[in-house]
């Protein structure tokens, strides 16, 4: 009787693995439908996840805008992709401007929307870390993270969005960080502009779902890029410095990957971390004073770390 289950059991098996992958390869079909050809606007392109970004999405056949302060770097990127493509089709444009100084956005929104016609896919990737202690930091930096990590993208986002709700079709992405679920000592500039960022896209993904329009929040771990490199110490100086945990990242590419396939799914929202992390996030919320006390022990190991 067992023998005779177990032969019955085998064409059971092979028939849901090919249900199985005939349910992937629709879904990657339905996935690279939804991506190529897609007017995408990628902030913060010229380096780090942002130029990985920008590989991904142009090899799935993407319209890239790409968004940066330096022309010369964005121009160096668009010929470095049109290298790599046989077919030489839908040439990325570049647009310039600083997401910190906000009288520069509407011109940029209103240059992309003149060439294009319109957006499919706003990825607002560009920011900025910072390390220091909130005694020594001086409000001005709290203020400049703040403008580049949230001020920025929202009003990049509220300068697109009315053409994709006339439209009704579009995808708002936003990369914000695990740091926008828990608060890590010396890193509270970052931690609040990434707070609020996830609050801010999570009351967005609400208000226009009757537009039919997208909203994905990424939350990624450590990424080995020039974040910590380029992060804005407490007097507003430059770090300088990689961090070991940064250094330790997943690698960008892999994170450009997961953004890609969480936009083509259409996923609601994705943190790309290792378990550790994703733990720490269910702790914050199942036992906080827990996570509280391993926080304050973090802050003195890092504190005595600085001064021996």
């Amino acid at each position: 009787m067992d023998y005779i289950t177990s032969i019955a059991i085998i064409p059971l098996l092979v028939g849901c693995m090919g249900i199985f992958g005939l349910f992937r390869f629709l879904q990657w079909i339905r996935m690279k439908a939804y991506i190529q050809d897609s007017v995408v606007v990628i902030t913060g392109a010229t380096s780090g996840l942002g130029k990985e970004c920008a590989k991904v999405f142009y090899t799935a056949g993407a319209k890239l805008i790409l968004c940066g302060r330096n022309n010369e770097r964005l121009e160096e990127l668009i010929r470095e992709l049109i290298a790599t493509n046989i077919k030489k089709t839908h040439r990325p444009h570049a647009v310039v401007f600083d997401l910190a100084e906000s009288k520069t956005i509407v011109p940029a929104a209103n240059e992309i929307l003149k060439y294009s016609g319109h957006v499919d896919i706003l990825i607002n990737n560009a920011g900025v870390s910072y390390r220091g202690t909130i005694m020594d930091t001086a409000l001005e930096v709290d203020k400049k993270v703040m403008e580049t990590n949230y001020f920025g993208p929202v009003a990049l986002t509220k300068a697109i969005l009315p053409s994709m709700i006339e439209k009704k079709q579009g995808h708002i992405v936003v990369i914000s960080s695990i740091q926008g679920k828990i608060s890590v000592p010396f890193r509270s500039a970052y931690a609040a502009s990434k707070h609020a960022t996830q609050a801010f896209f999570d009351c967005l993904r609400a208000e226009v779902e009757q537009h039919d329009i997208e909203v994905t929040v990424i939350s990624p771990g450590y990424i080995q890029t020039n974040l910590s490199l380029n992060a804005l110490t407490a007097d507003g100086s430059t770090y300088g410095v990689m961090d070991k945990n940064t250094a330790n990242g997943r690698s960008p590419t892999e994170v450009a990957y997961a953004v890609l396939t969480a936009v083509g799914k259409k996923k609601k929202e994705v943190m790309v971390a290792d378990l550790l992390p994703c733990l720490a996030v269910s702790l914050r919320t199942l036992f906080p004073r827990l996570f509280f006390y391993i926080m304050a022990m973090r802050a003195r190991k890092e504190r005595k770390g600085k001064t021996s």
